[in-house]
């Protein structure tokens, strides 16, 4: 079964085929991050037009590179929320209609769903069951996954998510968006020990996170301080020491408690190379396995719908094509069921 994938839940416009057979076999991204910098973040109408002008000719890309045709495809998955309302729209009228030309099946996947199966992609995939971190810009989200549409939410954020206290402190420091790669980048200038932020409920007993603490913290050290490169540097190293030991003992505590050894990180702060070495020196510790998407496959894209898709329409092959315009903005993952 050959699924075209389409992604355009926020500032991204992300095209793939996946096939059930031979895996991934083509994909591509345009990002917004160029236009939306001007305006310090993303501006929905803005996004929403540039899905339009990007999304066909992306897909001509793929089935070009695959060398592949429209008439090929066996099924469209496509981003169906939670995201902003008129770029999902973009998303679900393309699939849609062209699906509805092909007289193929069309599914609509939640972006969080995709995000979580993202590295089902790569080489050697992790084996139900296991735990899963999804952080980014909009979540910070620990579940226990059994299988495709069996999550179990076992931690989430009272405020900020991680991402989003990332961007908050690039501002803080007049950073250039997209923040978090920015102020990773300035990290690395950072000397240890000149401050010292909070680690907000690294023990609170529950896998639950808070961030809208930390980000005040940072406010008061960059007003207390002068606003020097390496002052900016050393707030910015703390405050990713802080956001990373967070995550990284949440982690930890949730395979504790559910007594499992695998562990999966997915989303856009899962690329941060800092979380990622703290958690390979945990996980090795405790002779666990942590797995990642590749760096790529951590930011929105389309080979996650495609493959989240195919996994849902690969259970309901058969069955007869249907069509629906509706996107979910807001939509839980715990809504989510097993593909019967």
């Amino acid at each position: 079964m050959l699924i075209l994938g389409i992604e355009s839940s926020c500032d991204e416009t992300g095209i793939a085929l996946y096939d059930t057979e031979r895996g991934l076999l083509a994909y591509a991204l345009h990002s917004q991050i160029e236009m939306h910098s001007e305006y310090g973040g993303v501006v929905p109408e803005l996004a929403s037009r540039d899905h339009i002008r990007r999304a066909l000719p992306l897909i001509q890309k793929v089935l070009n590179d695959a060398k592949l045709a429209l008439s090929d495809i066996d099924g469209i998955a496509y981003t169906q929320g939670p995201g902003l309302s008129g770029a999902l729209l973009v998303g679900t009228c393309i699939a849609e209609s062209l699906a509805f030309t092909l007289n193929v099946p069309t599914i609509g996947v939640h972006h969080l769903e995709g995000h979580l199966l993202a590295p089902l992609l790569e080489e050697n995939p992790p084996q139900f069951p296991f735990v899963a971190l999804l952080v980014s810009g909009g979540h910070t989200q620990l579940m226990k996954v059994t299988g495709v549409g069996e999550y179990e939410l076992l931690g989430d954020t009272l405020d900020d998510a991680a991402g989003e206290a990332f961007d908050k402190t690039a501002k803080l420091l007049g950073l250039a968006y997209p923040g978090g790669p920015a102020v990773s980048k300035l990290a690395i200038q950072g000397s240890k020990g000149r401050f010292k932020l909070p680690r907000p409920m690294l023990n609170s007993g529950d896998l639950n996170f808070s961030f809208s603490g930390l980000k005040t913290a940072v406010l008061t050290l960059a007003n207390q301080n002068e606003s020097d490169l390496q002052t900016k540097a050393d707030i910015a190293y703390e405050f990713q020491e802080a956001v990373t030991e967070i995550l990284t003992t949440k982690c930890m505590s949730a395979l504790r408690q559910t007594g499992l050894d695998n562990l999966i990180v997915s989303g856009g702060v899962g690329a941060n190379k800092r979380l990622r070495e703290q958690l390979n020196f945990a996980t090795k510790r405790k002779l666990c396995h942590v797995h990642y998407p590749r760096l790529e496959f951590c930011t929105d894209n389309g080979a996650m719908i495609a493959f989240a898709g195919a996994m849902r329409l690969k259970a309901l092959e058969g069955s007869q094509p249907s069509h629906s315009f509706t996107v979910r903005p807001r939509w839980d993952l715990a809504e989510l069921q097993k593909p019967q």
